[in-house]
């Protein structure tokens, strides 16, 4: 099965860059699945339900989100019918909407995708360990789910790889989001789970994460806040990473990173050329 996750999108260069080619991308590619970090479409700040529609229209099966997620209010409500967009799973329970979900993907196969909220330097949730763990061992690869895919919404490396060597062997790929820069340690891990600390973002790149240079540049000088975070403008790059999965058990047999447009070298997987 092949498999594309997409790093935050960030305000309206970044959503209209992955409405605009997402369709192209899914068709050329064959692309069973995609999820997408939906968070900070919405000028950066959250994602509405227009957004929403419009990215799961363009081929989205799936949008995640992280700490912004409730930035628009209107989430509160919407996200109850929505089963297609998820929050952190490891909000207390009650809290609106769900964080983990099993989906049907296109070549028929079960898909478990859940988004999960790191600690460090973030807000205080619950145990993200925990909590994932439940989740895995309610629908376990290779028998309930034909692939599992994480979304670890977290400042820290550390916290990202330790949730990576800690699901290991029992989901498919654990993909780091919410600092807005790719990283090159992509890899398949020792029992066959996919791996990378952070898919970068989709938005523009001549920014200070994806927001306008001038006021991020002008509070780390004053120290105080001039204006609010504005969304960059000028061309995106579409940043991500890509999977393919074995059809028996469900782990990673090739993964690579998927950069198209913008400032940063494009990257395209190899696998993605050839219909095998």
């Amino acid at each position: 099965m092949r498999i594309l996750f997409l790093g935050d999108l960030v305000g309206r260069v970044g959503r209209t860059a992955v409405i605009e080619q997402l369709p192209g991308l899914v068709e050329a590619n064959q692309l069973d699945f995609v999820i997408v970090n939906g968070e900070n479409s919405a000028s950066g700040f959250g994602i509405t339900e227009a957004i929403l529609q419009d990215v799961l229209d363009a081929g989205a099966d799936v949008v995640t989100t992280g700490n912004h997620v409730w930035d628009q209010r209107d989430t509160l409500v919407y996200i109850e019918r929505q089963d297609r967009l998820l929050r952190p799973v490891n909000y207390p329970a009650g809290t609106p909407g769900r964080g983990a979900h099993l989906y049907t993907a296109r070549n028929g196969a079960q898909v478990m995708v859940a988004n999960v909220m790191g600690r460090i330097y973030m807000d205080a949730l619950d145990d993200p360990f925990a909590v994932i763990d439940r989740v895995v061992t309610q629908c376990p690869l290779g028998e309930v789910a034909d692939a599992i895919i994480v979304d670890m919404h977290a400042e820290a490396t550390s916290e990202k790889q330790a949730m990576g060597h800690f699901l290991d062997g029992r989901v498919s790929l654990v993909v780091g989001t919410h600092t807005h820069v790719p990283t090159a340690d992509h890899q398949i891990l020792e029992h066959g789970t996919a791996y990378m600390s952070d898919a970068g973002m989709c938005g523009a790149y001549d920014s200070v994460l994806g927001m306008d240079k001038e006021e991020p540049v002008n509070r780390f000088q004053r120290k105080i806040p001039g204006s609010r975070f504005t969304p960059a403008t000028g061309e995106a790059t579409i940043s991500g990473v890509a999977i393919e999965t074995d059809d028996r058990t469900g782990l990673a047999e090739r993964v690579a990173p998927v950069r198209i447009g913008g400032r940063l070298e494009p990257v395209v997987p190899s696998f993605w050329l050839s219909a095998d």
